[in-house]
C-alpha cells in the first residue's frame, strides 16, 4: 500500500475522478438548462379542471377568485409538495397517506389571459380540483403584446359582420393578410420613415453647422426651406399611408370564449399564431417545436423582453465579439512578440510581465468604470468636441455605445491574448530560430514566415479564450453601451452602414433583463433558460473550435521538441 501511494498511482486516480466529476457537473448543467429552455417552445395541452368546493387561489401572493364559474383553463406549469403545516384551515380533506407524510401537492397552473386576470398563474391544491380533462375546442392565441390568450374561437368579426362557420379558414386567410399589412407598415417605417427622418436630421445639422461658421446665406436658407418642405411632405404622407393599413388591421377580430364563459374581442392586429394543443399529433407538435425555435432565433423581443426572440442581442453579442477581437488580436500578439522576442530581461519587463498578470485578475466591473471615464467621456468627448459639434450638446460617442464596448473588452481580454501568445512562443525551440538565422534570415523574417506559423495555435486559442470570456461579459458593459430594448440594429443602409456610436443588445445583459427585471419574471422564466442555453452553447462551441483548430495547427506545424 505504501509503495502504491508513492508510486503517485492514487494522484493521478484523484486526478483523473476529479475532471471527470467536473466533465460531468457541466455536462449536466447543459442539459438542464437546455431541457428547462427548450420544453418552453414545445405546444404545452390544455387542461380543463373543476373545482370541488368554492375556493381561492393564492395568485401573486394575494387571493383572488379562481373563476365565477368554479371552472380553470391552462396548462399545468408546475407541482410542489409543501408541508401541511403551511396549510390553514380544516385537514380533513387530505388523505391519510399525505397527513402522514406531511405534504401535499400544490399545482402551479398557467391561465395566461393577463388583461383579465391578476397574473400568469394560480396555485391552488391539487385535493381541491377533480380529475382535469383536455378539451379539444380550446386554442393557444399568441398575440403581439400581453402575452398568450387561452380560450374557444366562437365568431370572426369582418367588416360585413360576425361569421360562426368556418372560423380557422377566415382566421387563416386573415392571418395570411395581416402578415402583408404588417410586412408593408414595416418597410414604412424602416425605410421611408426612418430615411427621411435620417436626411431631416442631417439637413438641420448641415444648417447648424453652417450657422457655427457664420455661412449662412439667404441662397442656402432659400435652398434649406425648400428641401426641408418636400421631406416633410414626404413623411407626411408616409405617415397617413402608414395609418391607413393600421386602421385596416384594426377592422377584423377574432372572438373567443375565456374560462369564466366571457366573450372577448381580439384584434387580428394582435394575433401573431395560433394552435390547438390538444388536437395536434406529434410530428405537428415537432413541427410547430421547429418553428417557435426558430422566432425565438429571429425575432425582436416583446412585452418588456418577456415574450419574442432575441435576434438583436445575438446580433449585438457577435459584432461586440468580432470588433473585439480585430483590436486585441494585433495588440495582444504585437505586446507579446515584444516582450519575448525583443525586449530584454530587466527590471522593466519584469514589472511589464507582472502588470499582465494582475490584470487578469481585475474585476471585470473596474474595467467598466475605466471604460465609462477614459473612453466615453474623455476620448468620446474629445471626438464630439472636434468633429460634431453641430450636435452638441446632444453626444455622438461621448455616450457609451458599440465601440467603447468594444475597446472595453478588448482591455479586459487582452491580458489573456497576451499570455498564451507569449507561452506559445516560449515553446518553440531555439534551435528553430537558430537554424533559420543561420541559413541567413533576419530576425523579422524568421519571426514571421517561421516563429508565428508555429506559434499560431497558442495565438488562435488565446483569441477564441478571449472570445468566450468577452461574449459571456455583462458587468462592465452595463456602463457603456449595453441597453434593455435598442430601437434598430447597429447595422443599416445608412452611411457609413455600421454605426459605433449606437447601444445595442447583449444576450447576457438579456438574461440579466428577463430574470431580474422583467415585469413577470415568473412567465418569463423558460425563456432565461432558454436565452442561458444559447450563451452557453455559443461559448461552447468557440471552446471546441480553438481546440480543433489548435490540434490541426500543432501537427502542421509540429518539430522536434514540441509537445
Amino acid at each position: 500500500m505504501i509503495k502504491w501511494f508513492r508510486s503517485g498511482s492514487p494522484w493521478i486516480w484523484l486526478t483523473g475522478g476529479a475532471v471527470s466529476i467536473s466533465m460531468l457537473s457541466v455536462l449536466g448543467l447543459m442539459l438542464l438548462i437546455g431541457w428547462k429552455g427548450l420544453t418552453y417552445f414545445w405546444p404545452a395541452p390544455l387542461y380543463q379542471w373543476q373545482t370541488q368546493v368554492d375556493t381561492e387561489s393564492f395568485v401573486s401572493g394575494v387571493d383572488a377568485d379562481v373563476s365565477t364559474n368554479d371552472v380553470l383553463i391552462g396548462q399545468l406549469y408546475e407541482r410542489k409538495y409543501i408541508p401541511i403545516e403551511q396549510i390553514s384551515g380544516d385537514l380533513s380533506q387530505f388523505s391519510a397517506k399525505s397527513i402522514e407524510s406531511g405534504f401535499v401537492r400544490r399545482l402551479s397552473i398557467k391561465v395566461a389571459n393577463r388583461e383579465l386576470y391578476p397574473a400568469d398563474f394560480v396555485a391552488i391544491l391539487e385535493v381541491d380540483l377533480l380529475e382535469p380533462t383536455m378539451p379539444k375546442e380550446w386554442a393557444v392565441i399568441e398575440r403581439s403584446r400581453g402575452g398568450y390568450f387561452f380560450g374557444k374561437p366562437v365568431g370572426f368579426k369582418t367588416a360585413s359582420g360576425i361569421r360562426t362557420q368556418n372560423i380557422d379558414q377566415e382566421l387563416v386567410r386573415g392571418l395570411a393578410f395581416s402578415d402583408t399589412l404588417r410586412d408593408e407598415t414595416s418597410r414604412i417605417v424602416d425605410q421611408e420613415i426612418r430615411d427621411i427622418s435620417w436626411q431631416l436630421e442631417k439637413l438641420r445639422l448641415e444648417k447648424r453647422k453652417h450657422q457655427l461658421n457664420e455661412q449662412l446665406t439667404d441662397e442656402y436658407l432659400s435652398s434649406y426651406t425648400l428641401k426641408k418642405e418636400q421631406l416633410n411632405s414626404q413623411l407626411m404622407d408616409a405617415e397617413l399611408r402608414l395609418e391607413q393599413l393600421r386602421k385596416q388591421l384594426n377592422i377584423e377580430a377574432l372572438l373567443v370564449v375565456d374560462m369564466t364563459g366571457e366573450t372577448v374581442e381580439i384584434p387580428l392586429s394582435h394575433i401573431l399564431d395560433y394552435w390547438y394543443p390538444n388536437q395536434m399529433t406529434y410530428p405537428e407538435k415537432v413541427t410547430h417545436w421547429g418553428k417557435q425555435v426558430w422566432k425565438f432565433l429571429s425575432e425582436n423581443p416583446r412585452d418588456s423582453n418577456s415574450e419574442g426572440g432575441v435576434f438583436p442581442a445575438i446580433f449585438g453579442t457577435v459584432l461586440l465579439v468580432i470588433l473585439m477581437s480585430i483590436v486585441v488580436m494585433p495588440l495582444g500578439v504585437v505586446a507579446a512578440i515584444y516582450l519575448h522576442e525583443y525586449a530584454k530581461t530587466n527590471a522593466l519587463t519584469r514589472i511589464i510581465r507582472i502588470a499582465v498578470i494582475n490584470l487578469a485578475g481585475v474585476p471585470s466591473i473596474v474595467y467598466g468604470v475605466f471604460g465609462l471615464g477614459f473612453f466615453v467621456y474623455t476620448i468620446g468627448g474629445s471626438i464630439d468636441s472636434l468633429f460634431y459639434t453641430e450636435r452638441l450638446p446632444a453626444p455622438t460617442f461621448g455616450t457609451p455605445g458599440l465601440l467603447w464596448s468594444s475597446l472595453t473588452l478588448a482591455v479586459l481580454t487582452l491580458p489573456v491574448v497576451i499570455v498564451t501568445t507569449e507561452e506559445g512562443l516560449t515553446r518553440i525551440p531555439s534551435a528553430v530560430r537558430h537554424g533559420s538565422l543561420a541559413l541567413g534570415a533576419t530576425q523579422f523574417e524568421t519571426l514571421w514566415r517561421i516563429i508565428l506559423p508555429m506559434a499560431s495555435p497558442a495565438i488562435i486559442t488565446g483569441l477564441i479564450l478571449a472570445i468566450a470570456r468577452a461574449a459571456g461579459e455583462v458587468a462592465p458593459l452595463m456602463l457603456v453601451g449595453v441597453v434593455k430594448l435598442a430601437s434598430s440594429l447597429p447595422v443599416d443602409s445608412q452611411f457609413p452602414y455600421i454605426h459605433l456610436d449606437r447601444k445595442f443588445m447583449h444576450l447576457g445583459f438579456h438574461i440579466y433583463d428577463v430574470g431580474f427585471q422583467t415585469s413577470n419574471i415568473e412567465a418569463a422564466r423558460p425563456l432565461v433558460y432558454a436565452t442561458s442555453f444559447l450563451l452557453v452553447t455559443v461559448i461552447v462551441g468557440l471552446n471546441l473550435t480553438a481546440i480543433n483548430i489548435r490540434n490541426n495547427l500543432r501537427e502542421k506545424y509540429r518539430t522536434l521538441g514540441q509537445d
